[in-house]
């Protein structure tokens, strides 16, 4: 296929082709090692995708340096510390539903912009010890970067704005450290004197950890309620007890993957595939299909277009990745769904679309997956 800027690359949507190629060590995340046109300098800084592929953090690290790279934030995101996130994120979410509550019966509510994007940026924004302030900043830097038809002139200026944000974020916890994940990695690159995390990693890691952090859950959250509400037969199965929160969030994960694409990967060395005699040659570029591949009838059978939450293969996606680059953050997510949602329709039964699905329109980008807005109606309007 091509993406923009005529960059060729190999879009894999098939489940298991590219389940097998997640995991092959013969594949490769590092552009400056194993994808040539980067290398000879044919990749523009104002390509579209340039921040996906030019970053230095564990995201495009190969070998040593994703391990390396790797270990410095998995402690932050074991079971024991995302579990003890639970009562923050609870009242995170509840102080929202407040917020909602207090709104006039009948009044239309963009559910994305009030609850679906609030409650993962607070969280992000308590971890890393973001300050109030630059949080409308950050959200417009990540919303570019997500943002695949960008033209050159909005393309560097996010580079700049983004890499000024987090710049200035590590000078003020240099200053003045908190209880935060950014103080820790700051502690962790300047005690060591950068030998285990320079300072490009450590703001590439930041901005990583930022954007990957809350986009994905907000569109998983987004996902999930359009879900629900265009398939009242499968909320009922939840209000009954047939099925759980959990089952709702693998299913949207299956049936709407929060990340459709994921660029890039490119190929060691050649990698022959029985699938059709095709040879990825050495040097291409690979394109991660996670939306394609969950709706794979061979995984999922001939209606795998259906949201269905009893289907036996739910589980069976690979929308947090699979392998070495399996995201970091899978537990935390789900947890933040799990509660956003079942609170949420605890909270407002008759939570209702507000108009037809069919108006409601995707995001302006071909990786990440939710809706430009969420119109929705919490309760009934008032009796006249």
């Amino acid at each position: 296929m091509e993406l923009p800027g005529a960059v060729q690359a190999w879009a894999v949507t098939d489940y298991e082709l590219l389940r097998r190629l997640l995991a092959d060590p013969r594949v490769s995340k590092d552009p400056r090692r194993h994808w040539p046109p980067f290398i000879k300098g044919a990749i523009p800084q104002d390509w579209p995708l340039y921040t996906w592929v030019a970053v230095t953090n564990m995201f495009t690290a190969y070998g040593a340096d994703h391990r390396r790279l790797r270990r410095l934030i998995s402690a932050a995101f074991t079971p024991r510390r995302t579990e003890a996130l639970r009562p923050r994120i609870q009242q995170i979410t509840d102080d929202l539903l407040e917020d909602l509550a207090a709104l006039p019966p009948g009044q239309v509510v963009d559910l994305r912009e009030t609850f679906a994007y609030q409650l993962p940026m607070r969280v992000i924004g308590t971890l890393l010890g973001l300050p109030e302030h630059s949080r409308d900043d950050i959200r417009r830097v990540v919303d570019s970067v997500f943002h695949t038809s960008a033209d050159a002139e909005e393309i560097l200026a996010t580079q700049q704005d983004a890499y000024t944000i987090l710049t200035n974020l590590i000078a003020a916890k240099r200053a003045t450290p908190g209880d935060d994940m950014t103080s820790d990695l700051i502690a962790a690159r300047d005690d060591d004197g950068g030998s285990w995390l320079s300072e490009a990693e450590l703001v590439d890691t930041l901005f990583l950890m930022i954007a990957a952090g809350h986009e994905t859950t907000v569109n998983l959250i987004d996902q999930a309620v359009h879900a629900l509400l265009t398939h009242p037969d499968q909320l009922e199965l939840v209000r009954s007890g047939q099925a759980s929160w959990n089952d709702v969030i693998d299913e949207t994960l299956r049936w709407q993957a929060p990340v459709a694409n994921l660029p890039l990967r490119y190929a060691v060395e050649d990698l022959p595939l029985a699938e059709g005699g095709i040879t990825i040659r050495k040097g291409e570029a690979i394109l991660a299909g996670y939306a394609a591949a969950g709706r794979d009838p061979a995984r999922h059978g001939g209606d795998a277009d259906r949201f269905e939450l009893t289907r036996a293969t739910r589980g069976e996606h690979l929308a947090f990745g699979y392998g070495v680059h399996y995201c970091l953050g899978a537990p935390l997510a789900r947890l933040e769904a799990t509660t956003a949602l079942s609170s949420l329709f605890g909270r407002f039964p008759d939570l209702a679309l507000a108009r037809s699905a069919e108006t409601t329109q995707p995001l302006a980008s071909f990786i990440a997956n939710g809706h430009r807005t969420l119109p929705v109606t919490l309760q009934p309007a008032a009796a006249p």
